[in-house]
């Protein structure tokens, strides 16, 4: 080994073992990672990588050996149970080398020739045992052009072949990532800091890495094109120089070619209605807000059968579509469905299918293992028979799903043909290949599965020759296979044994028949598992031209199962098909929260109607009344109705929408030093950045994070704001009676609100939205009704009652949108101080000193 000779004439590596100058030399070749080093039955860790392993997934640390007069730190785990560590690992963000054995132990002279043959990073993984089955893993790259503003995206999903890239502003990076969610992001070094903070994990890779032109060149190599003119890149140099960084680091990982890997979606703003991440984590679609196992849409919706249809759903709910015909051809299917129960026998059919876009990547990557073929030979008819129902069900969608629900011709008689009905989980274990499909490797596994019966034919032969009654043929491991003769019948053994051992009471001989046997025997298992790898690597090399045509099958799948889930809970839940106009507006009747209706024994169904004569609604209602379920039941039925999915309503239509804004709750964010109130400025602020005409905004008591006066001042700006400058469609919840002043002045805001009332003593939610304000906001009822004392209670109602009768005797309600409003509540507070002072005077108990005092502060008030 010409690196390890290296490494002994330099003296780096001299006071080691020629094993570890091995291990050694390929772990400085990965430094980063670490290194599973395969021994025998072991993966094994050394020095750094044992103990960062042993503390990470909490394996036993041991020693091995000495270095420079210390033990060497060591860890394993089984070879057997290694995806179990890997998945352990991973989630953790660790990239871990498998070095392999590639020589062969009879014939090699010192160490046993090794090699890392792939690394598993979280963005790179393609194991079923390592990924989500309801979830991909993307491996992203950014490329950050700081002079023109922009930054590229690329994105893998290397388990399906999935590659994607988008161009954004810099500004709008995070909300970009929040969406792709990538499972490990690539960056050039000099640009790490320029980064978003991100829970995801970051691989800072050397900047020309980076390389547009590079980027250029890999692509038209990947995809096997002259020109990437068709995929609209060409002239985007943040898009290719991330493609070069993604690709490199995606081939490096696999050390092989990506094959599968053959197009390229070029990603817009205007493809999606554009939800930030405030908004995807407001609206709970995927990932609960409080409790880690708290409901989601996600949750909701997933009855699919497949891991596909999941993954698929899942990727809807983030990417609601803006092209609204796209959205309808998903409802009509959903209704085609709905007619005789259609989507239960459509999900039954589905239901034994397994990964297919997931097995075809790995066809392709040379990984694929032999029961990942089988499910896929097993899984074939059922593909057939879906094929067969969706030509039934004739809509257009379900026309272009049929064109690609045709397995590969020929599959699946080559499966069959190739593979035993229960093969073995991996090559290297044997028992894969079918009998009958090569002559050598069927006389091996004779040899290795009748020896038994050789030797008992043996053994029969050789006493009827001999003469001798208890000679017996048998094996052990040291010293093999032997004929056991006793001391008294030596003197009948034929000239043609040979001694092989001497015992107390016997000898042990060979013949040269049972020597060839042994030879043959002894070998034929090892021999067997070789043919078998070399056989199914056969096989692996003809299914290559079946994987694009997989792959389309398995998008066909994946789509079919999520329209059929999306049906099956659109019957459960009596949920009614949106229609989509091009006319704006929002009209909503009957509408329910799609989460909340199913977890309480009575929801009352509200309306919503807005329009460009009715933009922004002022809700107004007490605490528990349910507005933020109101305004959340109208979000959700609107990006449901742009998934393509049916909405919880009795009846609802749609105009375009451009994207869903929310500021919703109350949070710190101390990891990043905002309190409460700044976090609520912040994504206000990007709400009346970014909302349009065609944006459908929620704002929940917005300013409350402040002092009253303070909050009051910037709500009423804020509602102002957007109905008249953004003039899209708002929903704004609030407690500012104020507020409701603004549909006084603004024909496109109106008042509505959640109806209560009280019932000796006690506050009764009727969670109806009426027209108009609040009367009251019930805020002591709902105290009372959460358990603050009592004596609490009726002091604050005394004091309530205080402060209501000074507002009303001295001083008129505001008008916080009048024009001059601020000088003019100024000048009434001055008028109220000056009468105060008046009416305590006694004019006739003053001195004349005392009363020229008074001339003084008189005029100081005066004079402000």
């Amino acid at each position: 080994m010409a690196a390890e000779t290296d490494a002994n004439s330099d003296g780096v590596y001299k006071d080691h073992t020629p094993m570890m100058r091995q291990y050694l030399r390929i772990k400085a070749e990965h430094p980063k990672v670490l290194l599973f080093y395969r021994m025998g039955d072991f993966y094994e860790l050394f020095y750094e990588d044992a103990e960062r392993a042993s503390r990470l997934i909490n394996i036993t640390l041991t020693k091995r050996g000495t270095s420079a007069g210390a033990p060497i730190p060591m860890a394993g785990v089984p070879v057997v149970s290694v995806e179990q560590y890997l998945a352990r690992l991973v989630k953790l963000g660790e990239s871990v080398a498998i070095c392999e054995q590639i020589g062969d132990p009879a014939t090699s002279k010192g160490p046993v020739e090794r090699k890392v043959v792939r690394i598993v990073t979280p963005g790179t993984i393609t194991d079923t045992g390592l990924l989500n089955a309801k979830a991909d893993a993307a491996l992203a790259a950014v490329a950050i052009d700081a002079k023109r503003g922009v930054t590229g995206i690329a994105w893998l999903v290397l388990a399906s072949g999935d590659l994607r890239v988008t161009s954004t502003p810099r500004a709008r990076l995070a909300s970009e990532l929040a969406r792709i969610a990538p499972s490990e992001l690539l960056v050039a070094e000099d640009q790490r800091a320029l980064l978003p903070a991100l829970d995801t994990a970051v691989q800072a890779v050397p900047d020309w890495h980076f390389d547009a032109a590079r980027g250029t060149q890999l692509l038209r190599k990947q995809l096997e094109v002259a020109t990437l003119q068709a995929f609209g890149v060409e002239e985007q140099p943040e898009l290719l120089a991330a493609c070069a960084a993604l690709l490199t680091y995606a081939q490096q990982t696999q050390a092989a070619r990506l094959a599968h890997v053959t197009t390229l979606k070029l990603e817009r703003e205007s493809d999606f209605v554009v939800l930030d991440p405030v908004t995807r984590r407001n609206l709970e679609l995927t990932e609960p807000l409080r409790e880690a196992d708290g409901p989601t849409l996600f949750k909701l919706l997933d009855r699919c059968a497949t891991g596909m249809g999941s993954r698929r759903l899942r990727h809807w709910l983030h990417h609601p579509l803006r092209a609204a015909e796209a959205a309808r051809q998903r409802h009509t299917l959903i209704g085609v469905l709905l007619e005789g129960e259609r989507e239960r026998l459509v999900l039954d059919t589905l239901r034994p299918v397994p990964d297919l876009d997931r097995i075809a990547s790995r066809i392709a990557l040379r990984t694929a293992r032999p029961r990942e073929l089988a499910a896929l030979r097993d899984a074939l008819p059922a593909i057939a028979q879906a094929a067969a129902v969706a030509a039934e069900l004739r809509t257009p969608l379900a026309e272009t799903l049929w064109g690609h629900l045709q397995p590969p011709s020929g599959l699946h008689a080559l499966l069959g043909q190739r593979l035993l009905p229960e093969p073995a989980f991996a090559p290297r274990d044997g028992d894969v290949i079918a009998s009958g499909v090569d002559a050598e490797l069927d006389e091996l596994r004779q040899l290795r599965d009748n020896a038994g019966a050789f030797l008992v034919e043996l053994e029969a032969r050789e006493r009827e020759r001999t003469g001798i009654a208890n000679l017996r043929v048998e094996y052990n491991r040291v010293h093999g296979f032997h004929i056991e003769v006793t001391q008294g019948q030596l003197d009948k053994v034929p000239d043609d044994y040979r001694r092989r051992q001497t015992l107390k009471n016997a000898e042990r001989f060979i013949t040269p028949e049972l020597k060839a046997f042994e030879d043959k025997a002894l070998s034929a298992q090892e021999r067997a598992r070789n043919r078998e790898r070399e056989l199914y690597e056969t096989l692996l090399t003809e299914l290559a031209p079946q994987v694009a045509p997989l792959l389309g099958c398995a998008d066909a799948v994946a789509t079919l199962d999520a329209v059929a889930a999306l049906a099956q809970h659109a019957r459960a839940a009596r949920w009614v098909a949106p229609a989509l106009t091009d006319a704006p507006g929002i009209e909503l009747i009957g509408l329910r929260h799609a989460v909340v209706e199913g977890q309480i024994e009575s929801y009352m169904p509200n309306d919503c109607r807005l329009s460009t004569k009715r933009r922004l609604l002022v809700i107004t209602g007490p605490n528990m009344g349910g507005k933020s379920t109101y305004m959340r039941s109208v979000a959700l039925a609107v990006l449901l109705a742009y998934v393509g999915s049916y909405v919880p309503a009795s009846s609802a239509r749609l105009g375009p929408i451009d994207r869903i804004l929310t500021r919703i709750g109350a949070a710190d964010d101390l990891a990043r030093g905002a309190s409460t109130f700044m976090v609520e400025m912040t994504e206000a602020a990007a709400i009346l950045n970014h909302a349009t005409e065609q944006s459908l905004v929620l704002m929940d008591e917005i300013g409350r994070g402040t002092s009253t006066f303070d909050g009051l001042a910037l709500a009423g700006s804020i509602a102002r704001e957007l109905a008249e400058k953004n003039r899209c469609y708002t929903l704004f919840a609030t407690h500012y009676f104020e507020l409701t002043q603004l549909a006084d002045t603004l024909p496109e805001v109106a008042n509505v609100h959640v109806a209560a009332t009280e019932h000796r003593g006690k506050v009764v939610f009727l969670h109806e939205v009426r027209e108009g304000p609040a009367s009251k906001s019930y805020g002591l009822a709902v105290a009372q009704l959460a358990g603050v004392n009592v004596s609490v209670v009726k002091r604050a109602r005394a004091l309530l009652s205080q402060l209501e009768e000074r507002a009303a005797g001295t001083r008129p309600q505001l008008d916080l949108f009048a024009a001059g409003a601020a000088p003019a509540a100024a000048a009434i507070e001055e008028r109220d101080e000056l009468r105060e002072t008046l009416m305590q005077i006694d004019v006739d108990a003053l001195t004349p000193r005392a009363a020229l005092q008074l001339v003084y502060e008189l005029k100081g008030l005066a004079q402000g």
